[in-house]
């Protein structure tokens, strides 16, 4: 029995690293910020893999990041620590998150440029069925114990990252760009693929690369540059770390 624990353990943490990445290439870097252009197969299976293991809606994310751009840390941030406390973001960002994706204004005005194609009207935009399916395939596979604790742990484990992103991250750490808004935590960055370079990001909120010195840890931009040498992915922006220093 502790093989299948150990097992579903490793499968939560391996689902965690592809959310992460599907996040910091897909979402953030190519839709939100367009950055970068992906193969429309790989987004595709960058799409479905969101929609299965976190629910998440891609036009209602984009809108939330972007409208958070806007006001960074002021009146109309729709999860800023500085305005409402680290610890509030941090243990609620999930539901500030929710507040501000289910509003249809957010979504029109944010995401006007992002398709609401067939594949959305029929799948992606029912964002229950997705966590549905994943924890219906992890039950097949471990148990209908172990399956629903796989998918939770690993549902958990993202949430707690992208809220340290928008929390920690916000309030600790250091600064390449003295006039942007946010911090960069190397540690942070090295479990989130590179998100955790947040300052770095806020000054260069279009470029496909977040690291700015050696040192500071991308596996998001290691994998775009695997990619693009594959022929999946396309960097349309890039700043190098020459801009740090």
């Amino acid at each position: 029995m502790w093989m299948t624990w150990v097992a579903a353990l490793i499968v939560a943490l391996v689902i965690v690293q592809i959310s992460t990445l599907c996040t910091t290439i897909y979402l953030h870097r190519t839709l939100a910020h367009r950055g970068l252009q992906l193969h429309p197969g790989l987004a595709f299976f960058m799409r479905l893999h969101l929609w299965i293991a976190t629910g998440i809606v891609p036009r209602q994310w984009v809108a939330v990041h972007r409208k958070h751009h806007q006001f960074p840390d002021q009146d109309g941030d729709p999860h800023s620590p500085v305005l409402k406390g680290l610890w509030k973001i941090q243990l609620g960002n999930v539901i500030y998150y929710k507040r501000e994706a289910s509003n249809p204004e957010t979504v029109a005005h944010y995401s006007h440029d992002i398709p609401n194609d067939l594949a959305d009207r029929l799948l992606f935009n029912h964002s229950w069925v997705g966590p549905v399916l994943g924890i219906a395939a992890l039950s097949l596979v471990f148990g209908w114990l172990i399956g629903p604790l796989t998918y939770f742990f690993a549902a958990g484990v993202y949430i707690v990252l992208n809220a340290m992103i928008n929390a920690v991250c916000h309030m600790i750490g250091y600064k390449n760009f003295k006039d942007a808004v946010a911090t960069n935590l190397r540690w942070v960055a090295l479990i989130t693929a590179g998100e955790g370079l947040h300052n770095n990001h806020h000054q260069y909120p279009g470029s496909a690369k977040f690291s700015m010195r050696r040192w500071e840890p991308d596996l998001g931009w290691a994998v775009i540059r695997l990619l693009t040498a594959m022929g999946l992915a396309q960097p349309i922006k890039v700043v190098t770390g020459e801009a740090a220093a």
